[in-house]
Protein backbone atom coordinates (compact mmCIF):
# COMPACT_ATOMS: atom_id res chain seq x y z
CA UNK A 1 0.00 0.00 0.00
CA UNK A 2 1.19 3.34 -0.83
CA UNK A 3 0.53 6.42 1.25
CA UNK A 4 0.50 8.60 -2.36
CA UNK A 5 1.84 9.13 -5.52
CA UNK A 6 4.53 11.11 -3.75
CA UNK A 7 5.27 8.18 -1.27
CA UNK A 8 5.58 5.88 -5.24
CA UNK A 9 7.86 8.30 -6.65
CA UNK A 10 9.98 8.60 -3.82
CA UNK A 11 10.38 5.01 -3.37
CA UNK A 12 10.62 4.07 -7.45
CA UNK A 13 13.29 6.87 -7.58
CA UNK A 14 15.62 5.36 -4.80
CA UNK A 15 15.17 1.76 -6.83
CA UNK A 16 16.97 3.90 -10.00
CA UNK A 17 19.27 5.75 -8.46
CA UNK A 18 22.19 3.81 -10.59
CA UNK A 19 21.02 5.67 -13.40
CA UNK A 20 22.01 9.66 -11.66
CA UNK A 21 25.07 10.00 -13.59
CA UNK A 22 23.64 8.75 -16.96
CA UNK A 23 21.98 10.49 -19.91
CA UNK A 24 18.23 9.84 -18.25
CA UNK A 25 15.36 11.61 -19.80
CA UNK A 26 11.98 10.79 -17.63
CA UNK A 27 8.63 10.54 -19.66
CA UNK A 28 5.95 10.32 -17.66
CA UNK A 29 2.25 8.82 -19.00
CA UNK A 30 -0.10 11.79 -18.43
CA UNK A 31 -2.22 12.77 -16.59
CA UNK A 32 -1.35 9.78 -13.24
CA UNK A 33 2.43 9.40 -14.28
CA UNK A 34 3.54 13.33 -14.07
CA UNK A 35 3.31 13.82 -10.40
CA UNK A 36 5.81 10.43 -9.82
CA UNK A 37 7.89 12.08 -12.94
CA UNK A 38 8.69 15.02 -11.51
CA UNK A 39 10.22 13.53 -8.30
CA UNK A 40 12.16 10.83 -10.23
CA UNK A 41 13.50 13.53 -12.24
CA UNK A 42 14.54 15.83 -9.32
CA UNK A 43 15.76 12.40 -8.26
CA UNK A 44 17.99 12.05 -11.22
CA UNK A 45 18.77 15.45 -12.28
CA UNK A 46 17.36 14.91 -15.59
CA UNK A 47 14.72 16.14 -17.57
CA UNK A 48 11.12 15.94 -17.72
CA UNK A 49 8.70 14.79 -20.76
CA UNK A 50 5.65 13.55 -21.27
CA UNK A 51 4.35 10.45 -23.10
CA UNK A 52 1.71 11.25 -25.72
CA UNK A 53 -0.33 8.04 -25.77
CA UNK A 54 -3.89 7.03 -24.37
CA UNK A 55 -5.96 3.54 -24.20
CA UNK A 56 -8.03 2.84 -26.34
CA UNK A 57 -11.19 1.07 -24.35
CA UNK A 58 -13.71 -2.07 -24.97
CA UNK A 59 -17.10 -0.37 -26.10
CA UNK A 60 -18.97 -1.96 -23.60
CA UNK A 61 -16.24 -1.24 -20.94
CA UNK A 62 -14.14 1.76 -21.53
CA UNK A 63 -12.26 1.16 -18.51
CA UNK A 64 -10.91 -2.21 -19.84
CA UNK A 65 -7.99 -1.80 -22.65
CA UNK A 66 -7.86 -3.16 -26.07
CA UNK A 67 -5.27 -0.99 -27.17
CA UNK A 68 -3.19 1.67 -27.30
CA UNK A 69 -2.77 4.85 -29.34
CA UNK A 70 0.19 7.41 -29.91
CA UNK A 71 0.22 10.48 -32.19
CA UNK A 72 2.32 8.01 -34.86
CA UNK A 73 1.48 4.09 -33.78
CA UNK A 74 -1.52 1.86 -32.36
CA UNK A 75 -1.27 -1.38 -30.98
CA UNK A 76 -4.71 -3.07 -30.88
CA UNK A 77 -4.66 -6.73 -28.67
CA UNK A 78 -7.84 -7.71 -28.64
CA UNK A 79 -10.56 -7.43 -31.55
CA UNK A 80 -13.03 -9.64 -31.03
CA UNK A 81 -16.44 -8.88 -31.50
CA UNK A 82 -15.44 -5.43 -32.08
CA UNK A 83 -15.78 -3.28 -35.34
CA UNK A 84 -13.47 -1.78 -37.64
CA UNK A 85 -15.68 0.94 -37.64
CA UNK A 86 -15.26 1.39 -33.90
CA UNK A 87 -11.66 1.34 -33.28
CA UNK A 88 -11.22 3.85 -36.99
CA UNK A 89 -13.38 6.22 -34.78
CA UNK A 90 -11.97 5.66 -31.21
CA UNK A 91 -8.31 6.03 -33.04
CA UNK A 92 -9.21 9.17 -34.81
CA UNK A 93 -11.12 10.60 -31.38
CA UNK A 94 -8.00 9.71 -29.48
CA UNK A 95 -5.10 11.34 -31.88
CA UNK A 96 -7.69 14.66 -31.34
CA UNK A 97 -7.37 14.46 -27.83
CA UNK A 98 -3.68 13.72 -28.16
CA UNK A 99 -2.94 16.19 -30.48
CA UNK A 100 -4.66 19.14 -28.06
CA UNK A 101 -2.69 17.56 -25.03
CA UNK A 102 0.65 18.30 -27.56
CA UNK A 103 -0.52 22.18 -27.93
CA UNK A 104 -1.38 22.44 -24.03
CA UNK A 105 1.99 20.60 -22.87
CA UNK A 106 4.31 22.32 -25.66
CA UNK A 107 3.68 25.67 -25.46
CA UNK A 108 6.85 27.02 -23.94
CA UNK A 109 9.36 24.05 -24.63
CA UNK A 110 9.81 21.38 -26.93
CA UNK A 111 10.14 17.46 -26.41
CA UNK A 112 13.43 16.02 -25.32
CA UNK A 113 15.53 14.20 -27.80
CA UNK A 114 15.45 10.55 -26.51
CA UNK A 115 18.33 9.63 -29.18
CA UNK A 116 21.16 7.69 -26.97
CA UNK A 117 18.92 8.61 -23.61
CA UNK A 118 17.86 6.26 -21.01
CA UNK A 119 14.49 6.55 -21.07
CA UNK A 120 12.97 6.17 -17.85
CA UNK A 121 9.03 5.54 -19.01
CA UNK A 122 6.83 6.38 -15.81
CA UNK A 123 3.34 5.54 -14.47
CA UNK A 124 1.39 5.48 -11.01
CA UNK A 125 0.45 1.78 -11.86
CA UNK A 126 -0.72 -0.10 -14.99
CA UNK A 127 -3.49 -2.84 -15.58
CA UNK A 128 -3.17 -4.30 -18.96
CA UNK A 129 0.31 -2.57 -19.89
CA UNK A 130 -0.89 -1.52 -23.29
CA UNK A 131 -0.48 2.45 -22.83
CA UNK A 132 3.26 1.36 -21.77
CA UNK A 133 3.51 -0.75 -24.57
CA UNK A 134 2.97 1.56 -27.19
CA UNK A 135 4.79 4.29 -25.72
CA UNK A 136 7.76 1.67 -25.53
CA UNK A 137 7.65 1.10 -29.37
CA UNK A 138 7.16 4.72 -29.84
CA UNK A 139 10.61 5.82 -27.59
CA UNK A 140 12.59 2.87 -29.35
CA UNK A 141 12.08 4.30 -33.04
CA UNK A 142 13.84 6.97 -31.48
CA UNK A 143 17.69 5.18 -30.74
CA UNK A 144 17.18 5.22 -27.12
CA UNK A 145 20.47 3.71 -25.29
CA UNK A 146 17.89 2.31 -22.87
CA UNK A 147 14.14 1.63 -22.12
CA UNK A 148 13.05 1.16 -18.60
CA UNK A 149 9.64 0.98 -17.30
CA UNK A 150 9.28 2.23 -13.48
CA UNK A 151 6.00 1.91 -12.41
CA UNK A 152 4.80 1.02 -8.54
CA UNK A 153 2.08 -1.43 -9.23
CA UNK A 154 0.83 -3.97 -11.77
CA UNK A 155 -0.45 -7.22 -11.71
CA UNK A 156 2.14 -9.68 -11.67
CA UNK A 157 1.28 -11.16 -16.02
CA UNK A 158 1.20 -7.51 -16.82
CA UNK A 159 4.91 -7.32 -15.29
CA UNK A 160 6.02 -10.55 -17.40
CA UNK A 161 4.34 -9.45 -20.81
CA UNK A 162 6.30 -5.87 -20.44
CA UNK A 163 9.63 -8.14 -19.37
CA UNK A 164 9.35 -9.96 -22.70
CA UNK A 165 8.83 -7.03 -25.08
CA UNK A 166 11.93 -6.37 -27.44
CA UNK A 167 11.13 -2.52 -26.68
CA UNK A 168 11.77 -2.54 -22.81
CA UNK A 169 15.00 -3.47 -21.49
CA UNK A 170 14.29 -3.20 -17.66
CA UNK A 171 10.65 -3.33 -15.96
CA UNK A 172 11.05 -2.03 -11.99
CA UNK A 173 7.85 -2.53 -10.20
CA UNK A 174 7.59 -2.21 -6.71
CA UNK A 175 4.67 -4.33 -6.22
CA UNK A 176 4.01 -7.10 -8.63
CA UNK A 177 0.13 -7.87 -7.44
CA UNK A 178 -0.82 -11.66 -7.74
CA UNK A 179 -4.57 -10.27 -7.36
CA UNK A 180 -5.56 -7.56 -9.03
CA UNK A 181 -8.70 -5.14 -9.92
CA UNK A 182 -7.47 -1.70 -9.80
CA UNK A 183 -4.21 0.80 -9.18
CA UNK A 184 -6.55 3.22 -6.74
CA UNK A 185 -6.88 0.41 -4.52
CA UNK A 186 -2.95 0.32 -3.27
CA UNK A 187 -3.37 4.05 -2.64
CA UNK A 188 -4.57 5.01 0.56
CA UNK A 189 -5.07 8.36 -1.45
CA UNK A 190 -5.22 8.93 -5.03
CA UNK A 191 -6.57 11.84 -6.26
CA UNK A 192 -6.95 12.56 -9.96
CA UNK A 193 -4.60 14.65 -11.46
CA UNK A 194 -6.46 17.15 -13.55
CA UNK A 195 -5.41 18.47 -16.73
CA UNK A 196 -4.04 21.79 -15.39
CA UNK A 197 -2.02 20.25 -12.28
CA UNK A 198 -0.50 17.96 -15.33
CA UNK A 199 0.60 20.93 -16.98
CA UNK A 200 1.55 22.77 -14.55
CA UNK A 201 4.11 20.17 -13.01
CA UNK A 202 5.52 19.73 -16.18
CA UNK A 203 6.07 23.44 -17.06
CA UNK A 204 7.28 24.16 -13.62
CA UNK A 205 9.62 21.63 -13.32
CA UNK A 206 13.33 23.37 -13.22
CA UNK A 207 16.22 21.62 -15.13
CA UNK A 208 19.58 22.49 -15.04
CA UNK A 209 19.88 22.30 -18.99
CA UNK A 210 23.57 21.61 -19.45
CA UNK A 211 24.15 18.37 -20.22
CA UNK A 212 28.00 18.39 -18.83
CA UNK A 213 26.27 17.94 -15.91
CA UNK A 214 23.44 15.14 -16.51
CA UNK A 215 26.21 12.95 -17.56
Amino acid sequence: MFLDRKDAALQLARKLDEYRHQPVVVLAIPRGGLPLGAIIADSLSAPLDVALSKKIGHPLNKEYAIGAISLEEAIISDTHGISAQYIEAETRRIRNKLRQRYDQYYTDKVAEDLEDKVVIIVDDGIATGNTVKVTAEFVHKKRPRMVIVAIPVAPTDTVLRLQASPFIDRVVCLLPAKHFRAVGLFYKDFKQVTDEEAIRILRDQKIDKDPSKRN
